[in-house]
């Protein structure tokens, strides 16, 4: 990723999608002061979604004060403390650790869940609703209802919001869904937490989802067989 995408996303270039599928910020404080215009509430808007695009970073407190900094003296209100040009190009680097990290930790996390199996590349399966009929096979097709999100609650896809079924061929799609769907029973609803390695691994699929971004679906197991020619955006094969 260029220094320039990579700035590009921080300013919030998929901010109307984080803020439309986010949950609502909290109220603020009291003595806060109220948004009146919409130039008010659409430059709060800006901070919320570059608020939101860095979280892949994990920043500490001590780390955001160095990002106000380093806003503040991009405006003109400083001398800037180090040479962009030099400096900027690491950032896909630090981007990079710190969402293996939070990866990692969640990933973790979600094994721990109660009935939750981790599988032997690493993928999590656990059960929602335990369905009573066949599983399906790698080579078969499946009719299935899903939604997909990031680690932190953003949806960024929904067969339920489209208000239709997906079909797709299990060996068409990334390989957390042709593992963990063959577990699942017509009828039944599971949970995959699929390590970014089984989804899109470095490349991320811009705009929503990130370089290395462990993805969370919930699945519907509706119907084995059709002809499977809708294949869900949000799990092509790569």
């Amino acid at each position: 990723m260029r220094l320039g995408v990579l700035a590009a996303a921080l300013i919030g270039i998929t901010g109307s999608q984080a803020l439309a599928q986010q949950p609502a910020a909290s109220a603020p404080a009291t003595n806060a002061a109220p948004l009146k215009t919409e130039d008010e509430k659409t430059v709060y808007a800006l901070g919320l979604s570059i608020g939101r695009s860095i979280k892949l970073f994990d920043l500490s407190p001590a780390e955001m004060e160095l990002v106000k900094r380093g806003l503040s003296d991009a405006q003109g209100n400083g001398t800037a403390l180090v040479d962009l040009e030099k400096y900027g190009p690491k950032l896909q680097d630090l981007a990079k650790g710190r969402q293996e990290k939070v990866g990692q930790k969640f990933l973790e996390e979600a094994a721990k869940e109660k009935g939750a199996v981790k599988l032997p590349s690493g993928i999590i399966y656990r059960d929602l609703k335990v369905g009573t009929g066949p599983s399906p096979k790698a080579s078969d097709t499946v009719k299935v209802n899903y939604r997909g999100s990031l680690t932190n609650g953003m949806e960024f896809d929904s067969s339920y919001k489209r208000g239709s079924p997906a079909e797709f061929g299990l060996s068409d799609v990334i390989s957390c869904w042709t593992e963990g769907v063959q577990k699942m029973k017509v009828g039944g609803k599971a949970q995959l937490v699929c390590p970014s390695k089984t989804a899109y691994g470095e490349q991320g699929s811009p705009p929503t989802i990130p370089p290395n971004a462990p993805l969370v679906f919930e699945v519907e197991l509706l119907s084995i067989g059709g002809q499977g020619a809708d294949v869900p955006r949000a799990t092509p094969k790569k």
